[in-house]
């Protein structure tokens, strides 16, 4: 079954999450410095993300910790969730592949 592509904040949540868990506000973070600032997560925005991607097993909750008294959650990448990710990069490669692969065309004359 093919699968829609990925918003790009749920690209980058996964794409975040790559080289292990990370709790919410890493998330942002990384999200935010992956994507060259373009990619902003609210907090709200992110909880639902996550929320989502743990309905569809590309994530799981890896473990808690308290943090001045607060809870923190750590998120990790599910082996369905580093699938789905490899499949929209390759995806998204592909799509980039046709306009950065095409040879440049020869300009039409400027009539005068």
């Amino acid at each position: 079954m093919r699968r829609a592509p990925l918003s790009e904040p749920t690209y980058h949540v996964l794409a975040a999450l790559q080289d292990g868990p990370l709790h919410g506000y890493a998330i942002i973070k990384r999200a935010e410095s992956d994507s060259g600032g373009r990619v902003r997560l609210a907090v709200g925005t992110l909880y639902g993300a996550l929320d989502r991607l743990a309905e569809r097993g590309l994530i799981a909750l890896d473990h808690e910790e308290t943090v001045n008294g607060r809870p923190r959650r750590y998120f990790r990448l599910t082996d369905d969730g580093l699938t789905t990710l490899q499949a929209e990069a390759a995806r998204l490669e592909a799509a980039a592949h046709l306009v950065t692969r095409r040879p440049r065309p020869t300009p039409f004359p400027n009539p005068a």
